[in-house]
């Protein structure tokens, strides 16, 4: 018990003091239970010290069990190996008999075996000598068998003397035979009437003779048989290209003559088939002289015919025999140039079968291929036996091909319209469309005719044509150029682009696109085509390379089209008298220019383009516009304080005019990257006019924090657009010099426009005593708020009272720019 439980026991013990009492008997009753426990413990001590003896007792009796053990098994083995030696003594004689009865009963066997051999070699004899085949074809199977059990006896002169008989009846059997087929073909079948049967009772002989015999037999029947064949059509009326049809009329009239005489031959020889793969490799071997024995181009249609025919010829062996494969690619090389949206889900699933299909058919072919091509069905490939050599002749089909195409190419190109039909959804020309229809055509005829070299070649030329039509394109575009993406570009001269010139660029954009697309599908679909071993050079990559060039440079010639239009806007923008203007009003007359040019080319290039190059077009035209819009604003001659608090609404103006771009072309997908990046372009213009706005004790500064990036040359210029002779410019040029050099890490300012010129100049001292590159006191910074306070009250006697009246009405107009600076 712990302290606690045992002052619960005795409080429970002796509640009261009356109680108390009762001690001395308690504590006689438990001196009485400690002795009885005592006792307890110590006998129990007494009974364990004699168990301890006891077991050493036990283990010691338990010893002496195991060796007696040890010492009877002991004797049991020993009576054991007695026993198994007195059994041996007693069978010793039994074991000889059995071995003797062994032997005699094998020998008997064998006696008996040689006996039937014996009988059975002198039948087959007789046999062979009366020509009776189907008795001997029996016979020779049961000598075969019993040779078969003298295998191990070939030493014996007996056996051997029998063997080398057997093999002389067989080679009589042979010569017998072959000199019975000899006579078939030669018209003695007719005369004699037991002829095919004697003939067709020999193949059973054949079956029971070696398989080189039939092999044998087959080859000199089939070689026979095309012996006619060669003499035909090796001379020199019918050894022409233009009678190859001939030859294959000649085979199969002479197989479909012969059908009935040539029952008498096994199924299991396929002797028709035998016959038609000789036949296949004579015809290969004289087509082969006959295309290289012409001294000049052979005729492409005669060519072409015997081609066909060729193929048509190894269609139907592949048919009737079932020899190799044909895959079908017809609808592979339709689905070239379909639009992806106007495939169901159907038909999505019927492509992907049809090429799971085909992956198993390759590899259930492969896993055959080690079949006897003998047998047909077996992996003989009919297709290609004799067509191949054609293949190295093939050019001029080529060359008439490319010149084809190059005439249909230069029909369509002159033939279009540059304009789209109403209803059209994919705003493609229809001679890119018209192109690949004439491609897939080609291609169908080539798959047709050939998949090995020729094909590759012809796909080359495909990617000839391709890029030639990318360079009509190209040539369609508006030429010249001028700013300063296209100084960029190296491109000379002016754009002018009209309405219509817009959109013919747009077309071919979405052409070029469709162009690049399709042909990628081109490659795809000829490298499933084309021989494995010339897939990897189905390759469109350079054309695509091509058409991707293309609508990059059509691209860029809508932005210079409109760069060009800007042209007498900008050239407005320098002809405002800035520095003689007294108040600032609502937008100027070239941000209203700026405005119409957008307005009314935007909305058609947005519904033409894809959102890919509509985003394209957009971040080109603000690279291009807000760094010229910043460029212009050096070319003015002088800007007053209150010519820059109008010239800061001008660049809101079109700043806002920028960003609403993508809603004017109804493409908001790409809008966000969008705004951040025309504002990031027009802060430039706006930090550049808060530098001119700033007083001339803190332009410095402010050129500091707001154009970290800025020239010493563009800080003159600056100076001179706020109208400082030339001896402050002077001054303030070398303080700006010696105090702090410039910065090499440019800082992206980004400011909000000020709706007061008051609000521009606290911008602009923000900015300036947040600018960590600075390194301001306290006291600096003051200097910079009360120098931005001057500011706002110097901009008050220069017309911003009435800049003020006009923001206040702006608060009541709906729409128009200057409403929307405020609305910011």
């Amino acid at each position: 018990m712990d302290k606690s439980s045992a002052l619960e026991y005795i409080n429970q013990m002796f509640p009261t003091e009356a109680s108390l009492s009762g001690v001395e008997p308690l504590m006689q009753k438990i001196h009485s239970e400690i002795r009885r426990v005592d006792a307890g413990i110590l006998a129990a001590v007494r009974q364990q010290s004699n168990s301890r003896t006891k077991a050493k007792e036990d283990l010691a009796a338990a010893t002496r069990a195991v060796e007696e053990l040890m010492f009877k098994i002991r004797e049991i083995k020993t009576k054991a190996e007695q026993s198994e030696t007195m059994v041996q003594e007693i069978c010793r004689d039994i074991k000889k008999l059995d071995f003797a009865k062994k032997h005699i009963t094998t020998t008997i066997t064998a006696l008996h075996r040689l006996t039937m051999l014996v009988s059975a070699v002198e039948q087959l004899q007789v046999m062979a000598s009366k020509r009776n085949y189907k008795e001997a074809a029996a016979q020779l199977e049961a000598v075969n068998q019993l040779c078969s059990h003298f295998e191990a006896y070939r030493d014996i002169p007996k056996i051997t003397e029998l063997r080398e008989k057997f093999k002389n009846i067989k080679q009589i059997l042979k010569s017998h035979v072959f000199s019975d087929f000899s006579s078939l073909g030669t018209g003695k079948e007719t005369e004699e009437t037991n002829l095919l049967q004697q003939l067709s009772e020999a193949c059973l002989v054949v079956d029971a003779l070696e398989p080189s015999v039939r092999e044998e037999l087959v080859n000199n029947f089939c070689s026979r048989e095309l012996t006619s064949y060669e003499q035909i059509f090796e001379g020199a009326e019918l050894a022409k290209l233009d009678k190859t049809e001939r030859r294959y009329a000649w085979i199969k009239r002479r197989i479909r003559t012969n059908e009935e005489i040539w029952k008498i031959f096994p199924l299991s020889w396929h002797v028709p088939y035998r016959l038609c793969i000789q036949f296949c490799k004579k015809t290969r071997k004289q087509l082969e002289g006959i295309l290289e024995n012409l001294k000049d181009k052979p005729d492409v249609g005669a060519l072409l015919l015997a081609l066909q025919r060729t193929l048509e010829f190894e269609d139907e062996l592949a048919e009737k025999f079932g020899g190799g494969s044909q895959k079908e690619f017809g609808n592979e090389i339709e689905e070239i140039g379909r639009e992806n949206h106007n495939q169901s889900v159907s038909d999505i699933r019927k492509k992907y079968e049809r090429k799971l299909a085909v992956h198993q058919e390759d590899e259930g072919q492969e896993k055959d291929g080690n079949k006897d091509l003998s047998a047909p069905g077996a992996g003989f490939n009919f297709r290609g036996i004799i067509s191949s050599c054609f293949e190295p002749h093939l050019t001029s089909y080529v060359e008439l091909e490319q010149k084809t195409l190059m005439e249909n190419l230069e029909k369509l190109v002159q033939e279009e319209k540059w304009d789209i039909e109403e209803g059209s959804q994919n705003n493609v020309l229809s001679s890119s469309m018209q192109l690949f229809l004439i491609i897939k055509r080609s291609l169908k005829r080539c798959s047709a005719l050939t998949k090995s070299q020729t094909l590759l070649n012809l796909f080359r030329v495909f990617e000839k044509i391709l890029k030639a039509y990318a360079s009509k394109l190209k040539a369609r575009l508006p030429k010249g150029g001028v700013g300063i993406v296209a100084a960029a570009t190296g491109m000379d001269g002016q754009i002018k682009t009209s309405d219509r010139d817009e959109r013919v660029i747009c077309y071919i954009v979405n052409s070029a696109e469709y162009c690049r697309k399709t042909s990628g599908e081109l490659a795809e679909s000829v490298s499933r085509i084309i021989d494995p071993q010339l897939a990897a050079g189905a390759d469109m990559s350079s054309a695509e390379e091509e058409f991707s060039g293309l609508i990059t440079e059509a691209l860029m010639t809508l932005v210079h089209g409109l760069e060009t239009k800007f042209d007498i806007e900008m050239a407005a923008m320098t002809r405002v008298p800035w520095a003689t203007l007294e108040s600032v009003g609502d937008q100027s007359a070239y941000v209203n220019g700026i405005n119409m040019i957008l307005t009314s080319s935007t909305p058609v290039l947005g519904s033409l383009l894809a959102p890919v190059h509509f985003q394209y077009f957009l971040d080109k035209l603000a690279s291009s516009l807000g760094p010229r819009f910043y460029t212009n604003i050096f070319k003015c001659k002088q800007i007053s304080e209150t010519g820059a608090q109008q010239m800061l609404l001008d660049t809101q103006a079109v700043k806002t005019i920028l960003l609403e771009i993508p809603m004017l072309g109804q493409q908001m997908s790409s809008a966000a990257s969008y705004s951040k990046f025309v504002s990031r372009e027009m802060s430039k213009a706006e930090a550049l006019l808060k530098v001119i706005l700033s007083p001339v004790d803190s332009v410095a500064d402010t050129y500091r924090a707001l154009l970290p990036d800025g020239t010493p040359m563009e800080f003159q210029r600056i100076l001179e657009l706020k109208g400082l002779k030339k001896a402050d410019q002077q001054t303030i040029l070398d303080d700006f010099n010696k105090q702090s050099p410039p910065l090499s890490q440019p800082s992206a300012v980004t400011t909000p426009a000020p709706t007061s010129a008051t609000a521009a100049a606290m911008a602009a001292a923000t900015s300036l005593v947040s600018h960590p590159s600075l390194g301001l006191t306290a006291s600096s910074r003051e200097d910079v708020l009360a120098r931005a306070a001057a500011l706002g009250r110097g901009a008050a006697t220069t017309g911003f009272k009435r800049f003020l009246a006009l923001t206040e009405a702006a608060k009541d107009r709906k729409d128009g720019p200057f409403r929307k600076l405020f609305n910011a």
